[in-house]
């Protein structure tokens, strides 16, 4: 038992090695022009080990994407549980994805392709590792329960539909560049989805 926890924490600290090598390439010398040798050189792999850990390039990026995530997860959690209003924790969340975003333009793009992957295997580990749409139905349900929101649209729906708005305002910011930040990018996008989500009434 004890050999089997060593093996796993030993393990445990092989991918985080490899991960955080990958990352510092990434942004030295961008993604597209960094290897999965350059990254198994730098942390001191084989190339087959690097593969054992992430079975292509990208899924690198969904670890990183993953970590944003549960990160915006826990604020939203804390936020809720301390009796914040829903509305400004939405907001507040939109606001943390723009900065962490932001702050690793180069990265986001080939982190957002994988979601639109014309691999439908790849795009749905894509979904399931960098779960927004779940954080935003944490902060659209007491919404529901308020009845400030739609009722001919499931909440899943809702949530996935705002989370594909956040992806691909993003990914054009990211990739295109504009005029604004992507905090205003953002700001604008959300506020044009909400009027699509609360009720007119």
């Amino acid at each position: 038992m004890e050999s089997t926890s060593l093996r796993e924490r030993q393990k445990e600290r092989r991918k985080a090695r490899i991960y955080q090598v990958a990352i510092e390439l990434f942004k030295e010398r961008g993604f597209q022009h960094t290897t999965a040798t350059d990254i198994a050189k730098g942390a001191h792999v084989s190339r087959g080990t690097f593969f054992n850990y992430y079975p292509y390039k990208e899924s690198v990026l969904l670890d990183y994407g993953a970590l944003i995530i549960e990160a915006i997860q826990s604020h939203t959690e804390l936020a809720l549980a301390a009796g914040g209003a829903p509305l400004n924790i939405l907001e507040e969340l939109w606001t943390l994805l723009a900065t962490e975003t932001a702050k690793e333009r180069d990265l986001f793009p080939p982190l957002a392709y994988e979601f639109l992957n014309p691999n439908p295997e790849r795009a749905r580990i894509a979904y399931n590792s960098v779960p927004l749409a779940s954080v935003l139905k944490l902060v659209l349900r007491p919404l529901q329960l308020q009845g400030r929101i739609r009722s001919d649209i499931s909440l899943e729906r809702m949530s996935n539909i705002i989370a594909d708005n956040y992806l691909m305002t993003a990914l054009r910011w990211a990739a295109y560049g504009t005029a604004d930040s992507l905090q205003l990018e953002m700001k604008k996008a959300l506020a044009l989805m909400l009027e699509g989500v609360f009720n007119r009434n």
